[in-house]
């Protein structure tokens, strides 16, 4: 024995004859009732304890701190016996199996022992030199401690990551999968993206329902690489749904913020979690708590609830810390609150903090007092020296994008030349999203400070041609269409549209071959956003619907459709097209929100297609009642373009497809939409309706803003016989340019029938830029829907463009007079 071990010392190292009290000894620490019993055992046994005894009495003190909350971390932390055993460990790293050496890292994470202690390092060196043999389970808990250390982007991380992209077949464990895919998704390519979601949908069959962290990672995972893939979302929101009981306040939380990143919305989640959030206000009152619960049902509660709310967060505000005032700010935010007392008592706390704050909190204090419209000097100056101070010592481009944008929302936004100066020096550095940012800021301030000097404002247009010339670069050099659009994704505004919108969809134009099921929604979304007709590119996503159909997901069909609608555009294909999507969708009404159903249905009837089953499908008693009690969990602004886009379709329907049989039910909510929204006449309309008095022999002859059947606003209208004389009206009753009292009929029958035979009823329409696409002078889906709707109520249309009644060939009175007796009473009328 002895000279077998002076042979082979490693040999004898690894397999030391072990005391024969080494599971006596686990079998006591097992039976330990508190830490105090665990530390006197390493006390008396620290000259024997071997690695798995010290792995052991790791595990039993993370059991016990599980079991009180962590509320005794500190007392293990400070104790004389966790350094020992700490110490301990470190002498035995090389001896622990993988699984004890994961674990004690994972636990010594657990219990907040910062990434610089040695043995933490020395854990992590070991691991490093161990990472090719772990098993998935091993690796997947090794991924997570780096990703709490903060090593996301590490040479190590990235290691995981190609074991995991080598490996990626043979992996059957989707609790681990999940674990790996959340830690290493910083790293992941495109393709590598693709191959864990198909990975992902073949393992989630052999998922126990009950596992919601797998669910809840795998939409983590979704939302932290940004691909919305619904296949998956709805599979992990099925598991949340049949596990409803077991949701508290931290999950409903986390779930609803990752739904809110990835824009998916699911009515059943929403109604679960507003009913059991709801249930849950009279059960906190401790303010951490209580914030999250504001912040999560606040903007979906009803009007009662948000009461409630609000008056609890009032009595325990003065106890709040800066970042749960912050959060309850930026709710009130989403929210919309007017709650003017609750405003200034959480402002009143954030302003005490504000000197704490980082340049990211800063803007979104900035945002919310901007949004709310409140009023205080004291915070916005204090505010301002805070951002520019920042500023001028900032070198990251993100944090100064987000310094200069908060400058530029401040009462006052004037940018002195050392903040345009910061600007210009990491300009080379900025992507188009950053790019868009700075120009937003820059208008900002030329439109809202006219307190510049000449010089200044010079150097702030100068600034805006950096701008446009970078800009114009970036896209220039944009080879790959998916990491385009990942830059332009949020990017919106006056600058974006008119410097680089045609430059663009040049470049989407350059690019278009690389459209495909993947991106094919986020590109017609974009150019529906734009309303910019390129038909080579509606032609393109037209012929990839058609080939790639069955792989994209229904959800993806409205915005698809959406540009053809809003642009007025028909592919060559239209038929086949068309209706390739709506058989595409009658497999999936069910799975479909209601509300997006009428968004869906309005923008094909904007196409003059109306597909009956779908139709039937909405306009149904079980339907609507559905849809209205969606619409309490909606924000109030998108409950009313839903309320408006089915009258819109209502209407559209019962004047293009009466064969349907599907009744009017929309006059009482268009009696209290116009009762709100009819005014007086603008400049152009009245001076407009004076030119048609002339011009048809006097003001009894024309009718301004008339409500037709149906419930259409038409600018003019005016009736001529059939030798094309006019006809006059009775007494008007037009003031000033003030709306005669409109007297409300439910009648909707076309009221050609009292006109003398051979008259002709005329609807003139001024057309302003809203009414065209942005880049040629083409008429858009909603202006053609209505000319064809009020051909069939048997009026002749006159649509009168912006551009020709404000060009130099009508820049006299006369010409004016002129061009609309041309259009009246010429033969050429359109």
């Amino acid at each position: 024995m002895l000279r077998l071990r002076a042979i082979c010392p490693f040999f004898w190292r690894v397999f030391q004859f072990r005391p024969s009290n080494c599971e006596l000894l686990i079998s006591q620490m097992n039976k330990c009732t508190d830490e105090e019993q665990i530390f006197d055992i390493i006390e008396r046994n620290k000259a024997t304890l071997s690695e798995k005894q010290v792995g052991c009495a790791f595990d039993i003190l993370w059991q016990f701190q599980k079991k009180t909350s962590l509320k005794n971390v500190e007392y293990v932390k400070d104790h004389p016996q966790f350094l020992t055993l700490r110490n301990l460990a470190t002498d035995k790293i090389e001896l622990m199996n993988d699984d004890t050496l994961v674990n004690v890292l994972y636990i010594m994470q657990q219990l907040a022992v910062e990434a610089h202690d040695p043995l933490v390092e020395a854990l992590v060196s070991e691991a490093w030199r161990r990472l090719e043999r772990f098993d998935i389970n091993v690796l997947s808990k090794f991924s997570s401690c780096l990703a709490d250390q903060r090593l996301c982007f590490s040479p190590l991380m990235g290691k995981i990551a190609d074991i995991v992209n080598r490996n990626l077949e043979t992996i059957q464990d989707l609790r681990c999968l999940s674990v790996l895919m959340v830690s290493t998704s910083p790293l992941i390519s495109q393709h590598f993206r693709e191959r864990l979601v198909k990975k992902t949908e073949l393992l989630f069959n052999t998922l126990d329902s009950s596992q919601v962290n797998t669910s809840r990672r795998i939409v983590q995972f979704l939302q932290n690489v940004k691909y919305s893939y619904y296949p998956l979302l709805e599979r992990c929101n099925k598991v949340f749904l049949s596990n409803v009981s077991h949701l508290d306040l931290e999950y409903i939380s986390k779930i609803l913020v990752l739904y809110q990143s990835l824009r998916f919305h699911n009515f059943e989640f929403i109604r679960m979690a507003t009913t059991k959030l709801t249930a849950m206000i009279p059960l906190y009152d401790d303010p951490a708590s209580f914030v999250k619960l504001f912040v999560a049902l606040g903007p979906m509660a009803g009007p009662e609830e948000r009461e409630q709310l609000k008056s609890t967060m009032l009595l325990m505000s003065e106890e709040l810390t800066k970042q749960q005032a912050l959060a309850v700010l930026e709710a009130m935010e989403e929210m919309e609150s007017e709650n003017l007392h609750l405003i200034k008592r959480i402002v009143s706390i954030v302003h005490k903090h504000l000197d704490d704050c980082k340049p990211l909190e800063l803007f979104r204090i900035t945002r919310a007092l901007t949004f709310l419209r409140f009023q205080s000097k004291d915070i916005f100056v204090r505010l301002r020296e805070l951002l520019l101070s920042y500023l001028k010592v900032s070198v990251i481009t993100a944090e100064i994008s987000v310094l200069v944008s908060a400058i530029s929302m401040l009462p006052s936004p004037h940018l002195d030349e050392v903040g345009t100066s910061r600007i210009e020096a990491v300009l080379p550095q900025c992507d188009l999203n950053d790019l868009n940012s700075f120009a937003t800021s820059v208008l900002r301030w030329i439109q809202y400070d006219r307190t510049y000097s000449s010089s200044i404002a010079g150097k702030q247009l100068k600034l805006l041609q950096k701008l446009d010339h970078c800009g114009r670069q970036r896209l220039q050099e944009s080879n790959n269409l998916d990491l385009l659009w990942e830059k332009l994704k949020y990017s919106k505004g006056d600058w974006f549209v008119e410097s680089l919108l045609e430059e663009t969809i040049a470049t989407f134009q350059r690019l278009m071959n690389e459209i495909n099921y993947t991106n094919v929604a986020e590109i017609a979304t974009f150019i529906s956003r734009s309303s910019y007709l390129s038909t080579s590119l509606l032609d393109r996503i037209a012929s990839v619907v058609l080939q790639q159909i069955e792989k994209i997901h229904p959800f993806s069909i409205l915005g698809i459709i959406l540009p053809f609608s809003i642009l007025n555009y028909d592919p060559p294909q239209r038929d086949e097209f068309l209706g390739t999507c709506i058989q595409h969708l009658n497999s999936h009404l069910s799975i479909l929100d209601p509300f997006k159903l009428v968004f869906l249905s309005f923008s094909l009837a904007t196409l003059g297609c109306f597909p009956e089953d779908l139709l039937k499908t909405i306009f149904n008693i079980k339907f609507l009642s559905k849809l209205d009690s969606q619409l309490e969990f909606l924000p109030s602004p998108l409950t009313k373009r839903v309320h408006l886009r089915l009258m819109e379709l209502n209407r559209a329907v019962c004047l293009e497809c009466p064969e349907f049989q599907i009744p009017w039910f929309h006059d009482r909510f268009c009696q209290q939409h116009y009762n709100k929204d009819i005014g007086s006449m603008n400049g152009v309309q009245q001076q407009m309706y004076k030119m048609l008095a002339e011009v048809l022999g006097g003001i009894n002859c024309v009718k301004a803003l008339v409500l037709t059947p149906y419930y259409y606003m038409i600018d003019f209208e005016c009736v001529l016989d059939k030798r094309k004389k006019p006809l006059p009206y009775g007494n008007h009753n037009i003031i000033s340019g003030k709306v005669p009292e409109v007297h409300w009929k439910s009648n909707t029958q076309i009221d050609g029938s009292r006109l003398p035979p051979g008259s002709e009823r005329i609807a003139l329409e001024f057309l302003y830029s809203r009414a065209f696409c942005r880049n040629i002078p083409h008429l858009k889906g909603v202006s053609a829907m209505k000319k064809r709707h009020l051909e069939i109520l048997g009026y002749h249309v006159i649509q009168i463009p912006h551009f020709e009644w404000n060009s130099m060939a009508l820049s006299t009175k006369d010409a004016q007079m002129d061009y609309l007796r041309e259009r009246i009473f010429g033969e050429g009328k359109s």
